[in-house]
């Protein structure tokens, strides 16, 4: 089984990169770094109150970070989430500066949000990328006993693909981004933009058996996606047994 957080060198260059070259994160730490000449002009009388509470949010932020490193099983979370702490914070503490500084940055953060979308995890481990038309012929050729489909690639889901895929069982990915009209025809609601992703569907003999988050219109999963839910959820150790067993 991998670590939660690939390590090493290559993996902090690899991330720096992304930084640099991915617009979603770009645009945010050109927003975050934006509030250093703005606190530089601020007014004397306000500096002492102003560090006071940008002291106390640093330290807020530093614990819900510390928090969300323990708990949260993929890279790709654990940025969201650190970057949604900061926002709230920075905008609670312009409010201190100045009620107008506060809304550039809603302003800001708003407009970064409607143009770049964070990147998916994009390692497959042994799972294969297909269009629609490829699944479909995949489930009804029959070489395949089961086959598992992730619509939207995470972290966890190819270091599952590298445990337990077997003849019996595979696993693959599709992109609603690039394949958006294929959505409704796997039962999957985009309204509101990519709150059921990713969706991971277990299918037997080319028949659903099982999907996470369950089937119905604007459901979200209400837990954090982990390795360990996903092999409850779906049996993956009974499945790989049963192919070990030959049942």
């Amino acid at each position: 089984m991998e670590k939660k957080r690939e390590g090493g060198g290559g993996g902090a260059v690899e991330r720096t990169s992304q930084i640099v070259s991915d617009p979603y994160y770009f645009l945010h730490f050109m927003a975050f770094f934006s509030y250093l000449p703005i606190r530089a002009s601020a007014a004397p009388y306000t500096s002492h109150r102003l560090f006071d509470r940008e002291l106390q949010a640093f330290l807020a932020f530093l614990m819900f970070s510390a928090i969300k490193m323990v708990r949260e099983e993929t890279w790709e979370a654990f940025v969201a989430d650190s970057f949604l702490y900061a926002k709230i914070f920075l905008i609670g503490v312009s409010l201190v500066m100045d009620y107008r500084v506060a809304i550039w940055f809603c302003v800001i953060f708003s407009v970064v949000y409607l143009l770049a979308q964070q990147p998916a995890f994009s390692k497959l481990g042994t799972a294969k990328k297909l269009t629609p038309m490829q699944l479909e012929d995949l489930l009804s050729d029959g070489t395949t006993t089961k086959y598992w489909l992730c619509v939207r690639s995470s972290r966890c889901f190819p270091e599952l693909s590298i445990t337990y895929s077997n003849s019996l069982l595979s696993f693959g990915t599709i992109d609603l981004g690039l394949f958006p009209n294929a959505a409704s025809k796997f039962g999957i609601s985009l309204a509101g933009g990519m709150s059921q992703l990713p969706t991971y569907i277990l299918y037997e003999k080319g028949v659903e058996v099982h999907r996470f988050p369950d089937f119905y219109v604007d459901a979200a999963p209400s837990l954090p996606v982990t390795k360990k839910l996903l092999c409850q959820h779906f049996e993956l150790d009974r499945l790989l047994l049963d192919y070990i067993n030959g049942s």
